[in-house]
């Protein structure tokens, strides 16, 4: 990479909007409101930050954009404008697994080196996967896939913490033992993530990064509603 890195990254996969920008050691970012309001503020504060940093979209070495698991839509949209800026600009794209930027905040915030990462995937169930930071090469590969799970399910080891935006709604339904952190994909821990991805080769053309969606159903039917809610009744 160049001496003066240049790099965006940004993500809409939760309810949380994170863009930042980074020239050399300098870092700018922003964030704002996810969801729907994503795909109309996404852009405007990308430009924002490239004219703060004194960068022209075309001098950027990459395009880093969160891409999955999380919100359908929020994905479609990170994926959709990345491609579109490295079409138009000629600039490859770094697309990252949110999950791994949830536990590399929980890393750089906390402290935490073995990190089960949780994202809230509704429908009573989370997007998890495990992220071992004392082991080489952890910026390539997860210790395990993302998988979508219900909160029963997930088995942290001993020694690891749990991290994610999940523990409002299924708190209860968790490991009890072990060490907590809020903790949201941000822009800033894609950027820290970016170094060791393009070196292991992470980085391709738009017309090859694909959002990951892990779960291939949007929204449960009024039955499955219904029997879910049946039983969570006391």
């Amino acid at each position: 990479m160049p001496a003066e890195t240049k790099l965006l990254a940004f993500d809409t996969s939760t309810e949380a909007l994170s863009v930042a920008v980074r020239r050399g050691d300098r870092v700018f970012s922003r964030s704002g409101p996810g969801g729907a309001q994503a795909s109309s503020s996404l852009i405007p504060l990308i430009q924002d930050l490239l004219a703060e940093a004194g960068l022209a979209m075309a001098e950027l070495d990459a395009i880093a954009f969160g891409r999955g698991p999380g919100s359908f839509t929020g994905l479609r949209t990170a994926c959709s404008v990345a491609q579109g800026l490295g079409f138009g600009a000629g600039v490859p794209l770094l697309p990252v697994d949110t999950l791994h930027a949830v536990a590399e905040e929980a890393r750089h915030r906390f402290g935490a080196t073995r990190v089960v990462a949780l994202l809230d995937a509704r429908m009573d169930e989370l997007y998890a996967a495990h992220y071992d930071f004392g082991r080489p090469a952890q910026a390539a590969e997860p210790d395990t896939e993302p998988r979508l799970l219900s909160p029963e399910q997930v088995q942290v080891p001993p020694g690891w913490v749990l991290a994610g935006n999940v523990f409002s709604a299924y708190g209860d339904r968790l490991p009890a033992a072990a060490a907590r952190h809020e903790a949201l994909p941000g822009a800033e821990a894609m950027l820290r993530l970016a170094p060791e991805l393009l070196a292991a080769g992470r980085a391709v053309a738009p017309a090859q990064a694909w959002p990951v969606y892990v779960r291939d159903k949007v929204a449960q039917t009024t039955q499955e509603r219904a029997a879910l809610k049946a039983a969570q009744a006391p």
